[in-house]
């Protein structure tokens, strides 16, 4: 798997209380091999993005202000791709 959807799924762990969304999304990375993080985008429904914009920007945050750079830069890249 893509390194962007490694950081992305390792994220997802964050976040327990949206089960349901969190666990299709599980599922869409491990049952489907995405070459990037369009394929993976491209694949999402409306509820899954909607909850990918709403936990990638404290997501984002959270790593630049641990100074992981390339975790940011990382996830910024699937942000993108959703708005």
């Amino acid at each position: 798997m893509e390194d962007t959807l490694g950081y992305l799924r390792e994220s997802l762990s964050n976040y327990s209380e949206d089960q349901t969304v969190v666990q299709r999304l599980y599922e869409k990375l491990n049952q489907n091999n995405y070459e990037n993080e369009q394929d993976f985008v491209r694949d999402l429904e409306e509820v899954e993005m909607k909850f990918l914009n709403r936990i990638l920007t404290a997501e984002i945050d959270y790593a630049r202000n641990g100074n992981d750079e390339k975790r940011a830069q990382q996830l910024s890249e699937i942000y993108e791709l959703l708005v």
